[in-house]
């Protein structure tokens, strides 16, 4: 199972409520493990501005209205920026999968800040995490469904309507999942 590039989609019964609702991008998963960025919990009251202005002492007037994202619960001290693949670092960029690119060095913010950024951008703090094989046995008891990524489900959409546009991706109802695992 090849992960990288892909989106997580939690089920309903998820049994950790900081993954309630959860849509996860993959950016890395290999036998070693996998490692995701949250894209739909934004964090609140805390605005890119808010950051920008901390550590590159400006910001532009678009950053105050852009939200930073919980990415997850490991290092919630550590920042990514998830972004379309216009832009790559001067230091180091991953070129994730299909247009889709995370950098996690200082520079982008301030490319960000001097308007020479990406052309879409979300800005994450902290990471999800799992060591080997334990996203698979999420995956096998029902706490996760896999999708396609796009850069519109990512990136483009509004946070409050990306669980809801990942699961319609693979035709399957919101409304109609069940929390309880079953086998035919």
């Amino acid at each position: 199972m090849k992960l990288t590039g892909k989106v997580l989609v939690a089920m309903p019964g998820m049994g950790d409520p900081r993954f309630a609702h959860a849509v996860i991008y993959l950016t890395a998963h290999s036998d070693q493990g996998a490692m995701g960025l949250m894209v739909n919990k934004p964090a609140p009251e805390l605005r890119l501005a808010d950051v920008l202005e901390q550590l590159v002492d400006e910001s532009p007037a678009h950053a105050k209205s852009l939200a930073v994202h919980f990415g997850g619960p490991v290092e919630t001290g550590r920042g990514f920026v998830l972004h379309s693949d216009d832009y790559k670092s001067a230091i180091e960029t991953l070129v994730v999968g299909d247009g889709i690119a995370m950098t996690a060095t200082r520079d982008i913010l301030e490319d960000i800040a001097g308007g020479k950024g990406p052309e879409q951008a979300q800005l994450m703090l902290g990471y999800a995490g799992w060591g080997p094989g334990q996203l698979e046995a999420e995956i096998a008891q029902n706490g996760w469904l896999t999708c396609a990524a796009t850069t519109e489900l990512v990136l483009g959409l509004p946070d409050a309507e990306k669980w809801s546009a990942a699961l319609q991706s693979l035709g399957v109802d919101p409304l109609s999942l069940s929390a309880t695992a079953g086998r035919a």
